[in-house]
């Protein structure tokens, strides 16, 4: 089929590699360049990348209600509209414009978490499981009905991992989909509105960690963290960025951790615990600032005073 496809992250450049090798991508529409990351400099988006590689169109509106980008639209004689992640709401006018109309591969098992970051928020809800679902789009906030899904378990994969795995996942649903609804035979299941929970943007700092928070809650805030939205705080003085932690959960740890205070540090036995609310949680690997990724021993290793136990942690000053 000829198809537009839109999308901006890297999961959607994921979907698009492989859409490509089935159908007839005639046009690429993708957010305009950005400062992206902790650069400083604009850059393209993951897909704009993808496209520009496989030598296809790119178009990048910066919104899709103009008169204009319509009709450029509607000239190329798109049979569907393929959306992943593409970051901007698509009109009526642009819904009409394909036959087979508009199908948008969505993180999340609809309808639960429609909405911006459907992966974060499974993850800080305590999920078991998400999952990728093929919608037909429809004006609404991912309220259209789906044809197919795929589910992923949760278990202790950060958000990027999650990601790249549902994207994997979204891009041979979305293939599957597209043969059913050209051939006239997907079935379509409405979603259930007293099911609805929404997934609000990330915002920024929200992923910080606070020795206000109980240990699930901070285990859960670093699980769901990422470049773009990573889990700051202060430990012992000095601002990390924190990549893996888990909870205190077996007997030795349970020990080693026995009456720590909330925003308490203590180093022992060569592993590293912060005091919570309710629990401690053990540092596994953190990022110090200005320097490279580091286990907790490496870490410790470079702090004054550690093993006397006066060291504290709390929110990032930054």
């Amino acid at each position: 089929m000829r198809v537009v496809f839109m999308g901006t992250p890297e999961l959607a450049a994921t979907i698009l590699d492989d859409l490509v090798q089935q159908h007839e991508v005639v046009a690429v529409y993708t957010r305009p360049d950005a400062v992206r990351g902790r650069g400083k400099q604009l850059e393209p988006s993951p897909v704009k990348r993808v496209a520009e590689r496989l030598g296809i169109p790119v178009r990048t509106p910066r919104t899709l209600r103009d008169a204009d980008a319509q009709s450029a639209l509607a000239d190329l004689k798109p049979d569907v509209i393929c959306v992943a992640a593409y970051g901007a709401i698509l009109p009526k006018e642009v819904l009409d414009i394909p036959r087979f109309g508009c199908l948008n591969v969505h993180a999340s098992l609809l309808p639960r978490w429609r909405g911006a970051a459907p992966v974060e928020r499974a993850i800080l809800a305590g999920d078991e499981e998400t999952g990728v679902c093929i919608m037909r789009m429809e004006e609404g906030l991912d309220t259209g009905a789906y044809c197919i899904c795929r589910i992923a378990a949760i278990e202790e994969k950060n958000a990027e991992e999650l990601t790249d795995e549902l994207a994997n996942l979204g891009s041979y649903a979305l293939l599957t989909a597209l043969v059913h609804v050209e051939r006239g035979a997907a079935e379509w299941t409405e979603q259930d509105e007293s099911l609805v929970t929404y997934a609000d943007k990330i915002e920024k700092g929200e992923l910080d960690l606070s020795c206000a928070d109980d240990a699930q809650t901070l285990v859960r805030k670093v699980q769901a963290s990422s470049s773009a939205h990573p889990s700051r705080a202060t430990i012992a003085g000095r601002g990390v960025t924190c990549l893996r932690l888990r909870e205190v959960d077996d007997t030795r740890a349970c020990e080693l951790t026995a009456n720590m205070l909330s925003g308490e540090v203590r180093f022992v036995a060569k592993r590293l615990f912060l005091g919570a609310v309710e629990g401690a949680v053990e540092v596994l690997e953190l990022k110090p600032d200005g320097k490279q990724a580091m286990d907790a021993k490496a870490f410790a290793a470079g702090v004054q005073g550690i093993k006397q136990g006066n060291l504290t942690w709390g929110e990032s000053h930054v």
